[in-house]
């Protein structure tokens, strides 16, 4: 399955799907193309690094849908199958999404539905919650309220600051990524009635 990474900076998720796909892992996924809309993405080296085409989108000044637009163009140029969020600090067109119906990924750190949103860890210790963690979920045209794929548990400690909580988190999304994609390549994943369920291989 040919695939393409989105990104908006330092792309460490990008680099533990790069780093997966190395040690053999992604059998079934092909690393095609990364789209970024930042100039200075760190996301850009990696994908220089390990031989990856990349492109840059400039959403300044564009309406979302003419954005949209120009990356489902490329998207479509470099005949790409399946998306992957990784911190992509864009919201997605509704056109965009229907395109791609239950083709693209994102993580998110939290354990969905609860924390949806932009600020997941400083939400999750104002609720004085005790775990917290990511969740990979495909994408629909709601904020953090596809299809949940998997998920990844964190202990919330009583010491902990929105970093340190960030910190312990990013680690399980970069586990969790790596094994999610392999059950989407591989087409495991159903959707049903909003639900996923992942087939046997």
């Amino acid at each position: 399955m040919r695939i393409a990474v989105l990104a908006s900076g330092r792309g460490s998720n990008f680099q533990s799907l790069i780093d997966a796909s190395e040690r053999g892992e992604l059998p079934n996924a092909n690393l095609v193309l990364l789209v970024v809309n930042k100039k200075n993405a760190k996301a850009i080296e990696r994908a220089e690094k390990h031989n990856i085409d990349w492109i840059f989108i400039d959403h300044r000044g564009k309406d979302r849908v003419v954005f949209d637009k120009e990356m489902m163009d490329k998207l479509t140029e470099y005949k790409v199958e399946g998306i992957i969020l990784a911190g992509f600090m864009r919201i997605l067109s509704t056109d965009f999404v229907i395109q791609y119906k239950n083709r693209i990924l994102n993580i998110h750190p939290s354990l969905l539905p609860l924390f949806p949103g932009a600020h997941a860890h400083r939400d999750a210790l104002a609720a004085n919650a005790t775990k917290s963690g990511c969740t990979v979920h495909f994408v629909d045209d709601g904020v953090d309220t596809g299809p949940i794929i998997l998920q990844k548990e964190v202990i919330i400690n009583p010491d902990d600051t929105e970093e340190t909580l960030s910190n312990r988190i990013l680690i399980q999304e970069h586990i969790a990524f790596p094994e999610a994609l392999p059950l989407f390549s591989s087409n495991r994943l159903k959707v049903i009635n909003n639900k996923v369920e992942i087939l046997p291989p």
